[in-house]
């Protein structure tokens, strides 16, 4: 495939394998164990996607976000290995962050934060130190108070090196260059194209399940992240890799062929 790169989606060219993350949820523990499975028993020109849902809900995000950027480097540092063989795809957490920082635009903030807040972002703004009661002022306070806000939360965040920019580096998905493997955050409708998915990569979870052959060229979808918490299932179509990290369970990643057999996988 000959395809520009993409600021959209992320292509893995001439993959050996591909590791992908479920969803991290600030459970940097989890995330340790498994970036040192990952590194033990990666073969070179491995590939390595997260799926999305690093923020949010767990005890950690500052940590899991710095674990984050560590790890890239060490895999960075493999011989061979660019850039654009790590991919980070948005999830549904980093969409409500995006959202929070446009709160001011809201016609009714304080409604949007606190649902987002029962959500679990309110483990993200505790992360940079933002409080939550002082949120909730600003929204009624009204827009130049609430856009003053805006902009210390997006400051916070800029005072650590790398995290603005791994935010700012965001996939909507990611596909093998072979394209006969795709792997979302939540969902994917088989019935629309890639290019027409919208939203539905971080918030059309129910749209996964329906997925019963393959999608064009695409043989198999992955994601990382499931609301109805089934746990790890697998079809010939299709894997969820969600294990419940950030909700008591655990964190799983599965090694990929570029034809979406599962070779290696780990729960921590």
């Amino acid at each position: 495939m000959n395809r520009m790169r993409s600021e959209i989606f992320a292509e893995l060219h001439q993959p050996a394998r591909v590791w992908a993350v479920a969803s991290v949820h600030g459970e940097v523990a989890r995330l340790r164990a498994v970036h040192d499975h990952i590194a033990a028993n990666s073969e070179p020109a491995d590939r390595l996607v997260y799926l999305g849902n690093f923020l949010g809900r767990g005890p950690d995000v500052f940590g899991t976000i710095e674990e984050l950027l560590d790890f890239r480097a060490q895999f960075l540092a493999r011989p061979g290995v660019e850039p654009w063989d790590i991919a980070h795809l948005r999830g549904a957490q980093e969409e409500m962050w995006t959202k929070l920082l446009q709160l001011h635009f809201a016609p009714n903030p304080l409604e949007v934060l606190d649902w987002m807040l029962g959500e679990g972002l309110g483990a993200t703004l505790a992360a940079y130190g933002i409080d939550t009661d002082d949120a909730r002022q600003r929204c009624k306070e009204g827009t130049v108070a609430l856009t003053r806000w805006t902009n210390d939360v997006r400051e916070a965040m800029r005072r650590h090196d790398g995290h603005d920019q791994l935010l700012a580096s965001l996939r909507r998905y990611a596909i093998t260059d072979n394209d006969r493997v795709v792997f979302v955050s939540t969902g994917l409708d088989p019935e629309r194209r890639l290019g027409e998915q919208g939203d539905t990569f971080w918030w059309g979870g129910n749209s996964f399940e329906r997925i019963e052959g393959p999608i064009g060229t695409i043989q198999r979808a992955v994601r990382g992240y499931d609301r109805l918490q089934k746990g790890v299932v697998e079809t010939d179509w299709r894997i969820s890799l969600d294990g419940g990290c950030g909700f008591g369970g655990a964190l799983v990643a599965a090694c990929f062929t570029p034809d979406g057999a599962v070779v290696d996988m780990v729960k921590a």
